[in-house]
C-alpha cells in the first residue's frame, strides 16, 4: 500500500527545491514531474470510452510514454502491461497513480509525491478517481513568484498574466486546505523553508506520519538534484545550498507600473498570505477589456521570445514536447474528424 501526496500551488515557488529534499527520504519517491494531468486531461475525450481495453491500453501507453520522456528522467521503463493490470479504476489519476506507484517500488518508497502543481486544477477528478492525497501546499511571494517565472523558458510572462495565475491558483489552494483540514494538508511558507528547512521537513515528517531524516538537508550532491540542474537553467540552484536571502527581489525587479498591476490583480490574495502590499489602496486599478487583451498579445509575444532564446534548454525538452505535440495533432484529427460527421 502506497501513500500519495501532492504538492499544490504555483510553479516557481521552491517546489522543486522541496521535492529534491523529501526524494531523500528512503520512504518518498518524489520524481521530477511530467505532468500528467495537465498534458492529458485535455486530450482525454479522444480516447473515447475507457472501458473499452483498446482504448484504455492506449491511454496507458501513451501516459508511460510521456513520462519516459520527460526531460528530468525517472530513471524507469514502465512494464505497460503492469501499469494496466494494477490499475484500481479506469481513469487518468488512476494511470498517474499507477505509474507513480511503479517509480515509489523501484526506490523500495512508501510514499509516492507529485510536484505537479497545475493539479490544483483538477482536485475534482483526483477525489473522485479514488485518490485522497495528502496535499502540500508550498507558497512564494507572488511576486518574487513573477520575476522568477519571467526568466523561466516555461509560463506567463506578463505582469498581469502572472498575477491572474498566481492569485487563482492560490486561492484554490487555500479553499482545498481548509476543505480537506489539517489531517490532509499542510501550508509550507517558502520564506520559511529557505530560513529553516530542518523545521519545515521536520512539519512534513511529522504531518506525513515518518521519521524526519537528517540527510533530507543533504540534496545539494544527490543524483536527482544533478540529474534536475543539468535538464535545464531553471533548476540549477538545486545543486547550491539553500539561499536564505532570496526574498523581496521583487522590489529589486519588478518597475513599478508591474508592481501596480499586480497588486491590483493578486493584492488581497497577499495580503491573505500575510505578505505586506507596497502599492497604497488608491493607486490600484481595474483593466478594461482592450488592456487586457493587449496584455495577453504581449504575454504571446514575450514567450515565444524566450523560448526563442532559450534553445539550448529547449532542446532538452524537445523529446517530450515533440510528443506532446504529436498527441495534440492526434487530438485536432479526433476533433475534425467527429465535427465533419456530426
Amino acid at each position: 500500500m502506497y501513500n500519495a501526496i501532492q504538492f499544490i500551488g504555483t510553479q516557481r515557488s521552491g517546489s522543486n527545491l522541496l521535492r529534491v529534499m523529501l526524494n531523500q527520504h528512503p520512504q518518498i519517491a518524489a520524481p521530477h514531474p511530467p505532468h500528467i494531468l495537465q498534458v492529458m486531461m485535455p486530450l482525454l475525450r479522444m480516447y473515447g470510452n475507457l472501458e473499452s481495453d483498446a482504448a484504455f491500453r492506449q491511454l496507458v501507453d501513451d501516459t508511460c510514454t510521456l513520462v519516459e520522456r520527460n526531460p528530468v528522467n525517472w530513471g524507469v521503463k514502465f512494464d505497460r502491461e503492469n501499469i494496466y493490470e494494477t490499475i484500481e479504476s479506469r481513469s487518468l489519476p488512476q494511470v498517474m497513480k499507477s505509474i507513480y506507484e511503479a517509480k515509489a517500488q523501484s526506490k523500495q518508497a512508501t510514499h509516492w509525491c507529485c510536484k505537479s502543481m497545475a493539479s490544483i486544477h483538477y482536485i475534482r477528478e483526483i477525489e473522485e478517481a479514488g485518490l485522497h492525497p495528502f496535499y502540500i501546499f508550498i507558497y512564494r511571494d507572488g511576486r518574487d513568484v513573477a520575476c522568477s517565472f519571467r526568466k523561466a523558458v516555461v509560463g506567463e510572462k506578463h505582469m498581469y498574466n502572472l498575477a491572474q495565475q498566481w492569485k487563482t491558483e492560490q486561492e484554490l489552494s487555500i479553499a482545498l486546505c481548509e476543505r480537506v483540514g489539517e489531517t490532509h494538508s499542510i501550508l509550507i511558507r517558502y520564506e520559511d523553508l529557505i530560513l529553516d528547512p530542518k523545521r519545515e521537513l521536520e512539519r512534513i515528517c511529522s504531518a506525513l506520519n515518518i521519521p524526519f531524516v537528517e540527510n533530507m538537508l543533504d540534496y545539494t550532491t544527490a543524483e536527482e538534484s544533478q540529474v534536475t540542474a543539468s535538464s535545464g537553467k531553471m533548476w540549477g540552484n538545486l545543486v547550491k545550498p539553500v539561499m536564505k536571502e532570496n526574498t523581496r527581489k521583487f522590489l529589486k525587479e519588478l518597475a513599478y507600473d508591474d508592481l501596480v498591476i499586480f497588486e491590483s490583480v493578486a493584492g488581497d490574495t497577499l495580503k491573505k498570505l500575510g505578505y505586506p502590499l507596497e502599492i497604497p489602496f488608491e493607486k490600484r486599478k481595474t483593466f478594461s477589456a482592450e488592456e487586457i487583451a493587449a496584455f495577453n498579445e504581449l504575454n504571446t509575444r514575450w514567450q515565444q521570445e524566450m523560448k526563442a532564446l532559450s534553445t539550448e534548454d529547449m532542446n532538452k525538452r524537445k523529446a517530450q514536447d515533440d510528443f506532446i505535440a504529436e498527441l495534440k495533432n492526434r487530438f485536432r484529427s479526433f476533433t475534425l474528424n467527429n465535427e465533419v460527421h456530426a
